[in-house]
Order: structure tokens, then C-alpha cells, then sequence
């Protein structure tokens, strides 16, 4: 296993849910953070009893969500891929099929609950069907000490949007610095995680997880051939690695609080970190760190939740241990690429206000950074970040307006400037979208 890393701060984080079910839930669950992604919907559908079973299978929650938008922007397809780098953003002029998921969440038994989301999208370029498995997991119900397993394949528990999927999302696209840390499709693969529910008259938990730390979901870590062909991490070179070890995993680590500090308002703080070796070669590793806050408003006497305000924001920091690597493509002149640590942060505020039954308007402005040089292969040297969409200073403000006709359906109007050092002009994108909810509606996170 990897040592602590003496650098990471201590840091705090949060989660917050809403529109709870009717029905009372369990101590536990009613945790905001436990309650945004365990908890079942209501309603159950029993099958007959199989083989040695004891009782009936339930199947509690099935949904198909569907999220298309329309665009139009000042640049070209071919730039609008980089600046909309989120797997399922908006990428496109003209029409963008987000993606088709289907969700599927039952008990297995009391002990243990099963999810699992699959995803369809059309490629933005050449107009093929991509399929996904974003998650398939298991949890446990009845630990005792208020702990919880989970195992399987999931979205890494790092800040407040990364272990979402898209439909939770307030605004149509992917945060900046979560596509330029964790890639398009966010962080997430096998693994396993241990939460606990810290006793106390406020809402604590703790988490701590070890997943597998290569594929393109990892781009910060072991990654693979493809995403550095695509995105390489400072133009340095992917270099096989297999699991041979602890030390070849990635580790992290959770904390989240939250207060009421009136009857109509909820705030909470948080922090997580990750830990693990990267695709340079070596013992080269990463380090990625974050802080987040959440505050609600929302008066005891609203309607379908509104009105409403929220506020919410996000840091996060990564340290990618570059090594030192030899440039053979041409045998007559090898060339060494000195190893060094690249930095990149940045992060989001955004601010939203529900005035009106379904109705809410709000704005997000992203801003990243980072140091540390490149490597161009084609001059065989050493050069600044500016000409790397992925690693470039950048800005973005994105203006919104939502309107819910009912809690199954969605039509969100975005605009968002984009000032990229990697561009000349700033680019000016305009976004419809469009999104209806199949099936049984699942607890809202906020």
C-alpha cells in the first residue's frame, strides 16, 4: 500500500439531498449524503420464488433517462470536442444525443442492495452507438457500528459532482477541472469502499476506498494507450504498468459535514483525497486533493421545492509526478524528457435560484490553471502549457435557465463563454436541452 502522502491537507465535505419519499427511512438513510444515493424510491414488484430463496425478489427502482440538447457556437466542431470535454456534454452543432441510461436498483436481500446504470450516446463525430456500464455495485444494509460496504464498479466518492450522473447535474455540461482531472466520463472503476456514519447530534461520515487504478476512466493514474494518445498528461508518454502490488492501486478518502443553521437553510463542508501511481513510468505517482460547500435555502412552506437558492463551489488540486523518459522515436537522437511534477487546479462556483414553480435561473464560472512544461514530440523539447486545451489556463461563465413542467421532464437554455489561452478569441456557445424521466423517479441530490 502507499504511504500517507505528508503533503494532503485537512479537509472537509459535503453532500446534500432533497425530496425525500414520503415514507420515514431508516436512521442511516437519512443522512443527506446517504439519502442522495442509497435510497430506494418507492415501490416494489415481487416475482416468485426461485431455487433455494427465502423470500420474493423486489425489484424497487427502474428508470430510463433521456437527455438531448441543440447547440450553436462561434467555433467548429472540431474545437468545441476540447472546450466540451465532458463525455456527455454538449459537444456538438446542431443535435447531441447525451445519453440514453437506464437504472436498475433492488434488494437483494435485507442485507444487501444492488444498482447498477447503463449507458447509450451517439458519437458526436462519426454518429455510432456507443455503449457503457457507468455502474454495477452492491451495498450493505444491516452492518453494524453504522458502517456500509460498497464493491463492485462505481463512481469514485470525490466532491460533490463527480459520483453524479449527468441528469443530477443543474447545468447541461461537466465542470472544467473535473473533465481536465478525471476525464470525460469522471472518475470511476472496480473496486471496493467502507463508510461510517460518525455518531453525533450532526450529520458525519467518513469514507475510504481502493479501486483498480488503469482504463480510461482513470486518466490520472494508470490510464492506458488510448487516452494517452488522446489526452496525454503533459505530452509525456504512456508506459505499461500491471498490478503487481498495493502500491499499484488507487486509494481515497471522504469526509463530509453538514448543519442546519436555520429551519429553512442546510450547509455543508467537505474534502476528499486520492492517492496513486500514474502511467510515466517508475514509482511515479498522483496526487489529487479537494474542498467543497454546499448552502440551501428553502422556505418549510414550498412547493415541489420551490422556491429555492443554492450555492455551491468546489476546489480541487492535482500533483502528477512526472518521470523521467527517454523519446527513442528517432534512434539516431534519442532524446531524455526530465522528469517533473506537473500542477494543475482550479474549480467552480455556481449560484441558482428557483423563483418560481419549476422554474430557476442561475450562473456558473469555472477557472483552472496549473505549471509545469510540456513535452511537444514534434520538436523533441520542452514547451509552455498554452497550447494544450487540457492543461491551459481558462475561463468559462455559464448563464442557465431551467423550466421543470413536472418532476419527470426538463428544458434547460445555457450560454457559456469560453476564454481559453489555447485559442485566439474567446468562443461563444449557446445550448438547448431537453430531458424526460422514464420509470420511477429517484431521490433528487442538492
Amino acid at each position: 500500500m502507499h504511504p500517507a502522502h505528508p503533503s494532503l491537507p485537512a479537509i472537509l465535505f459535503v453532500s446534500f439531498a432533497g425530496l425525500l419519499p414520503a415514507q420515514e427511512p431508516s436512521p442511516r438513510s437519512t443522512t443527506l449524503d446517504r439519502a442522495a444515493r442509497d435510497l430506494p424510491a418507492a415501490g416494489t414488484a415481487s416475482a416468485p420464488t426461485l431455487g433455494t430463496q427465502t423470500g420474493p425478489i423486489r425489484l424497487i427502482d427502474v428508470s430510463l433517462d433521456i437527455m438531448a440538447a441543440a447547440g450553436a457556437s462561434s467555433e467548429r466542431d472540431a474545437v468545441l470536442g476540447d472546450l466540451q470535454g465532458g463525455g456527455h456534454d454538449p459537444k456538438k452543432r446542431g443535435f447531441t444525443l447525451q445519453q440514453a441510461e437506464l437504472s436498475l436498483a433492488g434488494a437483494v436481500d435485507p442485507y444487501l442492495q444492488g444498482k447498477a446504470h447503463m449507458v447509450a450516446l451517439l458519437d458526436p463525430d462519426e454518429g455510432e452507438t456507443l455503449f457503457e456500464l457507468e455502474e454495477a455495485y452492491l451495498t450493505t444494509q444491516q452492518l453494524p457500528y453504522d458502517l456500509q460496504v460498497k464493491a463492485g464498479t462505481y463512481l469514485t466518492e470525490f466532491g460533490r459532482i463527480n459520483p453524479t450522473h449527468p441528469h443530477q447535474w443543474d447545468w447541461q455540461d461537466q465542470p472544467v477541472i473535473h473533465t481536465r482531472l478525471f476525464g470525460g466520463d469522471g472518475m470511476r472503476g472496480p473496486g471496493a469502499r467502507v463508510s461510517w456514519l460518525v455518531p453525533g447530534s450532526t450529520y458525519g461520515e467518513l469514507f475510504f476506498g481502493v479501486q483498480n487504478a488503469n482504463g480510461e476512466t482513470m486518466p490520472s493514474f494508470l490510464a492506458n494507450d488510448e487516452v494517452y494518445e488522446e489526452r496525454a498528461i503533459g505530452g509525456r508518454q504512456f508506459t505499461e504498468r500491471e498490478v503487481r502490488s498495493g502500491n499499484d492501486l488507487v486509494y481515497s478518502a471522504r469526509a463530509v459535514t453538514s448543519l442546519d443553521p436555520s429551519a429553512d437553510s442546510t450547509l455543508g463542508f467537505g474534502a476528499s483525497a486520492l492517492l496513486g501511481p500514474n502511467a510515466t513510468g517508475g514509482d511515479a505517482d498522483t496526487v489529487i486533493w479537494g474542498v467543497d460547500f454546499a448552502w440551501r435555502w428553502r422556505p418549510a412552506s414550498h412547493r415541489r421545492g420551490y422556491p429555492f437558492w443554492k450555492l455551491q463551489g468546489e476546489f480541487l488540486a492535482r500533483a502528477f509526478d512526472a518521470a523521467e523518459q527517454t523519446d527513442d522515436s528517432d534512434p539516431l537522437n534519442p532524446v531524455t524528457i526530465p522528469g517533473e511534477t506537473l500542477r494543475d487546479h482550479g474549480g467552480y462556483l455556481q449560484l441558482s435560484h428557483g423563483f418560481a414553480e419549476g422554474w430557476a435561473a442561475g450562473v456558473r464560472v469555472d477557472w483552472v490553471s496549473g505549471s509545469g512544461d510540456n513535452y511537444d514530440a514534434d520538436t523533441q523539447s520542452l514547451v509552455g502549457r498554452d497550447g494544450d486545451p487540457f492543461r491551459t489556463d481558462r475561463v468559462r461563465v455559464a448563464p442557465m435557465l431551467s423550466f421543470a413542467p413536472s418532476e419527470f421532464s426538463r428544458i434547460r437554455l445555457q450560454y457559456n463563454y469560453d476564454d481559453s489561452d489555447a485559442l485566439d478569441d474567446p468562443v461563444h456557445s449557446v445550448w438547448l436541452g431537453f430531458e424526460v424521466l422514464i420509470g420511477t423517479h429517484p431521490p433528487h441530490t442538492y
